[in-house]
């Protein structure tokens, strides 16, 4: 059986943006028989704001979206991530880095854009003995982070097909514990995923090379590597991503407006290659999905076609 997850983060509200994706998610596993299981990805502590995981739960359900059993919350299954971290770090294939991200930044050999994440130079391998260790030693906090090998990670994509990443080069040794110790997101998601019987994760292109992460920690671990589907985002005119900051997008503030989801529903299933010229829900389409039907370019969100949106009734 297809095992596919939602997993909305509560650190702002969910958008146009996230309906499709998740909706394409639910109708990929749905069209197969598959289980659908809910994650609420709520570790990333200083920025998860107080009454999203239940906002994200309406919304989905507002879509008509549903799932198998009652949803999972990351941070109850801490102690499985965590001996995941130890089991890294016992084997030598993790060490303690005591370096900020002020400091990861500083060491960069050339000016990073907003959006890109610097290179860890590997400052700390070899420098410490234990998280212990590092923090009596430097007098702050510190991190897990793997050891990254030199070369390039292929990662196999059913919808992009496969894609090699030079992990080492461009990102360097990543955090799988951050340091206030708590797991960071490329560890927690691949020990979820296999915990909970997940064979397929669909989300969105920008987390594409995060695969090759997430790839690379299920080898080291023995665990299995789900099928990647990773569809494109929904853009604004400009052709930037939609962000969480813009209320005016959100679903939250769509729904408290009486806009219809089934209108909602339509204009994902069209961007997606289904042919619906009226309202529907969510559950009607699951038959006429197709994921080879879906297009490969970003779905242009314009002015238009949100007006007609907001003015579903």
């Amino acid at each position: 059986m297809v095992v596919g997850r939602l997993a909305p983060s509560p650190t702002g509200r969910l958008h146009l943006g996230h309906a499709r994706t998740f909706l394409l998610a639910w109708w990929s596993v749905r069209a197969r028989g598959g289980k659908i299981l809910m994650r609420l990805e709520d570790l990333d502590g200083p920025r998860v704001q107080p009454g999203m995981s239940e906002a994200a739960l309406r919304d989905l359900e507002w879509l008509g979206l549903d799932w198998d059993g009652e949803p999972l919350v990351q941070s109850r299954g801490l102690e499985r991530i965590h001996q995941a971290a130890l089991n890294l770090f016992e084997r030598g294939l993790a060490y303690a880095c005591s370096c900020t991200r002020a400091d990861v930044r500083d060491a960069q050999s050339a000016p990073q854009a907003a959006d890109e994440e610097p290179r860890y130079p590997g400052t700390c391998r070899g420098r410490y003995a234990s998280l212990e260790a590092a923090e009596r030693e430097s007098g702050r906090a510190a991190s897990l982070r793997l050891r990254v090998p030199d070369g390039e990670i292929e990662v196999e994509d059913r919808f992009l097909g496969r894609r090699r990443y030079d992990v080492a080069g461009q990102i360097g040794d990543f955090p799988i514990l951050r340091r206030d110790h708590a797991p960071a997101y490329q560890l927690a998601v691949v020990v979820d995923d296999a915990a909970d019987g997940v064979t397929e994760v669909l989300r969105g292109d920008d987390l594409l090379p995060s695969a090759a992460r997430q790839w690379h920690l299920q080898k080291l671990l023995g665990l299995p590597h789900p099928t990647w589907v990773h569809v494109p985002l929904v853009v604004d005119e400009s052709g930037r991503r939609l962000a969480k900051r813009c209320d005016d997008l959100s679903l939250g503030e769509l729904r408290a407006a009486g806009v219809d989801p089934r209108a909602i529903v339509s204009w994902a299933a069209r961007s997606s290659g289904i042919d619906v010229s009226e309202r529907v829900k969510a559950s009607e389409l699951t038959s006429e999905f197709d994921l080879d039907r879906v297009p490969r370019e970003t779905v242009a969100l314009t002015k238009a076609v949100l007006e007609s949106l907001r003015e579903a009734r």
